[in-house]
């Protein structure tokens, strides 16, 4: 992904920072619990398509 894509993307639904997951290929809102997924090189922000994070997942 593109830093600079990376530094313009906020969480769609309280408008806080992301954390890019590189492995996961996810984009990540700490605030919200979600994941949402970069496919083929697209984040993703749809509420619909993100995953809730399970409570043992460490956000790094």
């Amino acid at each position: 992904m593109d830093p600079k894509l990376l530094d313009l993307l906020v969480c769609p639904l309280c408008k806080g920072p992301l954390v890019h997951r590189k492995e996961q290929a996810e984009l990540v809102c700490k605030a919200d619990r979600l994941a949402f997924p970069i496919r083929d090189g697209i984040p993703v922000m749809l509420e619909d398509e993100a995953r809730r994070l399970e409570e043992s997942e460490e956000i790094a």
